[in-house]
């Protein structure tokens, strides 16, 4: 009886011991991947902050205003070119 209460007994700290390694593994892997989703996490927040600076840039009246005149060739409209319309009978 106590031969095979030995085996139970060994069979059983054998499994505790593989389930202890197998968490450990598992515990090891999640830690990388959380490590890894940080990194991005941070690399997208980077990468949004230079969007948004990049868009304010883009949008300001004074760098639309040069474009327009450079790369368009127009000019600001003056009352002496302005044509009004009126509706005729």
């Amino acid at each position: 009886m106590t031969g095979k209460l030995c085996v139970v007994l060994s069979a059983l700290l054998v499994a505790c011991g593989l389930s202890h390694v197998n968490a450990q593994y598992q515990s090891r892997h999640l830690l990388i991947d959380l490590d890894r989703a940080q990194q991005l996490s941070r690399q997208l927040d980077i990468d949004w902050a230079q969007l948004q600076l990049d868009q304010s840039t883009l949008g300001k009246h004074e760098r639309i205003e040069a474009i327009a005149r450079r790369d368009l060739s127009m000019t600001p409209l003056t009352a002496s070119r302005t044509q009004y319309l009126t509706e005729g009978e």
